[in-house]
């Protein structure tokens, strides 16, 4: 028997995540074929790509006829226009979060992932890592948790930080790091029906998700912290005491493979993933309803 063709990915977006993430994840992951790379920035786009001995595409649209998926590394809202057209097109996309910065550019995303039928992970990265799957596993047998507790200070607004990035700068800790916790702390206590948001200096953002099932837990997020501060802590807690949740790998290329194996798997077998474009959504629509209290 022939072996089977390759899962052809490209790769949309040539900023720092792309060049320390997706590219290299995308040259090594075994199963995976690196199908060319697409960017606003031509001239990026040209170095990446000679990198690693890919083609660049100076459209969107050439990109998509030589790949079965994308992979974006790109600004969330740009993302979200880009990845509707790569939807429609047939090709499975693997999003970053936020999947849009908006609950209605969310909703389309995920629309049009599901009316074209494709494949979608969203690659919150610690998902993607066997100490975190081994510890949802171990508190998912354990039972009994009545809430938890997550604290991210971010230094991404640092003048030396490679993340200084306009969207970030507008957006925030919220839309920055709060998808990562949100999605961890809905996989350990259950899906989030409300929040409760407030705010502190700066983009500092406090919030209290109330879970399906009782469970409460908060979160404290910013972008904006010294350099000094920075870093991340968060717990379970319940009958069985206290559990410490995991904090984000610095090998994220270790997580893209695992993402997109995962991604080419649901292509094949047309399964939906726990990380798929409409969970992204629900992320997204806690984060929205946070904004909108804290703008009101």
């Amino acid at each position: 028997m022939p072996d089977a063709a390759p899962f052809r990915v490209g790769l949309a977006g040539t900023g720092p995540w792309a060049g320390l993430a997706h590219a290299p994840a995308l040259a090594s992951a075994g199963e995976i074929e690196f199908a060319g790379i697409w960017g606003r920035n031509q001239q990026a786009a040209g170095d990446l790509a000679s990198r690693y001995q890919v083609t660049p595409y100076r459209d969107f649209s050439e990109l998509l006829a030589v790949a079965d998926a994308v992979a974006f590394a790109l600004p969330p809202d740009v993302q979200a226009a880009l990845a509707i057209r790569a939807a429609a097109a047939g090709k499975h996309v693997l999003l970053e979060k936020p999947v849009a910065t908006t609950l209605a550019g969310a909703d389309d995303v995920a629309g049009a992932v599901a009316e074209a039928g494709v494949a979608s992970v969203v690659f919150f990265t610690a998902r993607f890592q066997p100490d975190t799957r081994a510890w949802l596993a171990e508190v998912g047998r354990a039972g009994g948790w009545a809430g938890g507790q997550a604290t991210w200070l971010g230094t991404a607004m640092s003048d030396s930080s490679p993340f200084n990035t306009p969207w970030r700068r507008d957006k925030g800790g919220l839309w920055d790091l709060g998808p990562h916790v949100v999605s961890m702390l809905w996989a350990s206590l259950g899906p989030v029906l409300r929040v409760t948001a407030d705010a502190g200096a700066g983009d500092l953002t406090h919030l209290v998700l109330h879970h399906d099932g009782g469970a409460t837990s908060t979160v404290t997020v910013t972008v904006g912290a010294p350099d000094a501060a920075d870093g991340f802590s968060g717990f379970l807690w319940g009958r069985a005491g206290r559990s410490p949740l995991p904090g984000e790998t610095l090998q994220p290329v270790q997580a893209l493979h695992t993402a997109l194996g995962e991604l080419a798997a649901c292509a094949r077998t047309g399964q939906p993933h726990e990380c798929d474009a409409a969970f992204g959504r629900d992320v997204v629509a806690v984060l929205a309803d946070a904004e909108r209290q804290l703008a009101g």
